[in-house]
Parts: structure tokens; sequence; C-alpha cells
């Protein structure tokens, strides 16, 4: 059996802390990609969120501008009663 040196020693020790770190490393690029990549698919969730929101916002407008041109078209109160009464007989006056 071969007996190692002191100097063996250290440097095995330290290849075996670099691979230790290397390892380390890697686990932490893979934590930061897995961040980043649920990060993108927040983002990507809150736009949509922002766009729904938007669309219906927008159909709420259009609806009501739509409901208020039907109450235009379809007078209700003392306007139907004004729009739907029949005209005065026309009286011919001279004019001298």
């Amino acid at each position: 059996m071969k007996t190692m040196t002191t100097t063996q020693i250290q440097l095995a020790q330290k290849r075996a802390t670099l691979k230790a770190l290397k390892v380390e490393i890697k686990n932490l690029v893979v934590t930061v990609k897995a961040e980043k990549a649920d990060a993108k698919a927040a983002k990507v969730v809150a736009r949509q969120v922002r766009v729904a929101a938007r669309a219906e916002k927008k159909a709420a407008k259009i609806a009501k501008l739509e409901a208020r041109l039907a109450d235009l078209k379809n007078p209700v109160g003392i306007k139907a009663l004004k729009a739907n009464r029949k005209p005065s007989a026309v009286k011919i006056v001279k004019a001298a």
C-alpha cells in the first residue's frame, strides 16, 4: 500500500473541494434557470389577465353605448308619447 505525502493529501482535498463546488455551481445554475422560467410564465399569465380585463372593459363600454343608442331609437315616456302623437290638422291661413 502506498503512503500519501501531505502535499498529495492536500492536493486530493483540494480536488474534492473543487468537484463539490462544481456540483454546487451546476445546481445553482439549474435553480436560477427554473426561477427565470417561473418568472417568465408569471409575466405571460399577468399579460393575459390584463388583455382579458381590457377586452371585458371594452365589451362593457360597447354594451353601454349600444343600450344608449337603443334608448335613442326607441324613446320611452314623454318622448314616446310625443313621437306617437297623431299630427294635428293643418290649418291653412290666407296671407293678406
